[in-house]
């Protein structure tokens, strides 16, 4: 395995990365406006990414070929997209530094060993059972854990689940993002029936909590283990997928705030993380805070830091596979976040049409990011919407101006 070294990589040097994404193409953008040449890997020939880039793969994850070329032409690699094979991350990191390693990106694609490494981190999650056979699923307990997030033992008739963890979320271990491979179940038939709906593979039936909102942090930490974060974004999701982040100060209460930073950087330290992660957390209703998931790359809910923020997440993503110092990202506006779907291309009916963006655009303190995506399908990531500010109320007010034009549903 080459690791990094104490010599950081400088301008003018080329860093990879597996995926050719909307995130990709941000980070391109970023690691060229610095001064450094990229490399994409990606089948896709129509790439946002890789139409971008200095240099396009077009290969997948897992050709041979593709991976020694990028190694030939990178001197780091990272990562825009977890389900990345994390054997591919393995095999480039023979040939040059990888971040984050294969060993981080395979706890955060597979539910289970990502519930235990919180566990592990000590920070509270939903209860929980792993389901990985009939035998598991027909012993679920219903007994309470010692402690949130504690794996439940297989020990009692699965009648007796619902006095504990249902109703429940149903989430396959493997492959889930964006409310993908999850099914909401109430009962044990309901989840009899939703275990074989996804095929009986291995799942994590998670224990339905009283939520008041989500929240996320993001999280730099370098291979020295120096580590800085963004603020903590308030987060709104619609059909499993991020609409709204909120930022600024007192979004949240200070006490909330530290823990959330806290058990961020406590979960990145035990993975000896090195790049870009992202934690995401539910806020109860009884005040409480328990972590939802990981994504070990940018993240949608880090975007307004392109605008917001003197570092945003892809600098940091830049600075952390470089070697460079990381210095903590200073809030200098309040913003708001709107994710946009491809469904704004088609608010007036079956027939696409452009967005109102000269309307949207001329209101104060909005910056229009779109992915280059050469076609628009509903529910397909097509851009996103950054609104600044000199207060938390004009910003929230802009964007519900913005949100009109849009049609997008009032937050």
């Amino acid at each position: 395995m080459k690791n990094f070294t104490d010599q950081p990589l400088l301008p003018g040097s080329t860093l990879g990365v597996l995926g050719g994404g909307q995130l990709g193409r941000m980070f391109v953008h970023q690691a060229q406006a610095m001064g450094y040449f990229t490399a994409v890997l990606d089948a896709d020939p129509t790439s946002p990414a890789g139409l971008v880039s200095h240099h396009h793969i077009q290969t997948g994850y897992e050709d041979p070929q593709g991976l020694a070329e990028l190694a030939r032409l990178s001197d780091a690699v990272t990562t825009e997209f977890e389900n990345v094979p994390a054997a591919a991350l393995a095999a480039l990191a023979a040939q040059c530094p990888v971040s984050p390693a294969a060993s981080a990106v395979s706890v955060a694609q597979d539910r289970a060993r990502e519930k235990a490494h919180f566990v592990a981190c000590g920070v509270p999650c939903a209860p929980y059972a792993v389901i990985e056979t009939a035998e598991q699923l027909a012993a679920v307990s219903a007994e309470p854990s010692a402690a949130p997030g504690r794996p439940k033992q297989a020990s009692a008739p699965l009648g007796s689940v619902g006095a504990y963890l249902l109703p429940g979320i149903l989430k396959t271990a493997r492959m889930g993002y964006d409310g993908k491979g999850q099914v909401r179940v109430k009962t044990p038939a309901e989840l009899a029936a939703a275990w074989e709906s996804v095929g009986n593979v291995p799942c994590v039936l998670e224990k339905m909590l009283p939520l008041a909102l989500e929240c996320s942090v993001i999280v730099a930490r370098g291979a020295d283990g120096a580590t800085v974060h963004l603020p903590v974004q308030r987060n709104l999701h619609r059909d499993g997928i991020l609409a709204v982040t909120e930022v600024f100060e007192q979004n949240l209460p200070l006490a909330l705030i530290q823990q959330a930073v806290a058990a961020a950087i406590s979960i990145a330290n035990g993975l000896q993380y090195v790049g870009v992660l992202c934690v995401e957390f539910f806020v109860l209703q009884d005040g409480s805070l328990v972590v939802n998931e990981i994504a070990p790359r940018p993240h949608n809910s880090g975007h307004y830091s392109q605008n917001a923020c003197d570092v945003s997440q892809f600098e940091l993503q830049v600075r952390t596979m470089a070697g460079l110092p990381l210095t903590q990202p200073r809030q200098h506006s309040p913003a708001v976040m709107l994710n946009l779907l491809g469904d704004l291309w088609f608010a007036q009916g079956d027939a696409e049409r452009t967005p109102p963006w000269t309307k949207v655009l001329a209101l104060p303190g909005t910056h229009l990011h779109l992915y280059g995506k050469r076609e628009a399908k509903r529910g397909r990531k097509m851009g996103h919407l950054n609104i600044t500010a000199a207060t938390a109320e004009a910003a929230r007010a802009t964007a519900l101006q913005a949100a009109a034009l849009l049609g997008i549903a009032p937050f």
